[in-house]
């Protein structure tokens, strides 16, 4: 209730204290002549004040009981992220780990088709085919049939060898 945001909880109590009191005097102190001729209105409104106050007593307790889940939920969710920031430095730490252990096998793979390949580069020339095939694909175009080819461009190209490291 955004009432209670604006009035203290005393009033609130006082509220239920001065119903419960008007009530209880509109009956006790309805049996002297001045008070009597007013008794069914103090009555009345005494009992309205109380049903308020207990209606807001029961809203103030509702929100007393709110507050105390949030700052449940606030202690949780703050334990929860710590935790969280701790297994992330934890998987970042493994990323990393095996980005490097990737790069090394990379670099491992390589030293040994540098050393491989120059072993049988020279038993082994690359055919046109091969070579039309592999020109397309860097170009994103279709493979181009040798057999199409002008002369000018059948002419055998340089056998390509890799740099010795």
């Amino acid at each position: 209730m955004w009432i209670l945001d604006f009035l203290p909880e005393v009033f609130i109590h006082l509220l239920v204290l001065v119903g419960a009191v008007g009530t209880i005097a509109g009956f006790i102190l309805g049996r002297i002549p001045f008070i009597a001729t007013y008794r069914i209105p103090i009555q009345v409104i005494s009992v309205l004040v109380l049903a308020l106050g207990i209606y807001m007593e029961g809203g103030l307790s509702n929100q007393q009981h709110w507050k105390i889940k949030v700052a449940e939920l606030e202690a949780e969710n703050a334990r929860l992220a710590e935790k969280s920031a701790k297994i992330n430095t934890e998987i970042v730490t493994k990323i990393v780990t095996k980005k490097q252990i990737i790069k090394q096998k990379g670099e491992e793979v390589i030293r040994y088709i540098d050393r491989e390949v120059i072993k049988y580069d020279a038993f082994c020339p690359i055919p046109l085919p091969v070579i039309a095939a592999h020109d397309a694909a860097a170009k994103n175009a279709t493979v181009v049939d040798p057999t199409k080819l002008d002369a000018a461009a059948k002419k055998p190209k340089p056998e390509i060898r890799l740099p010795v490291k």
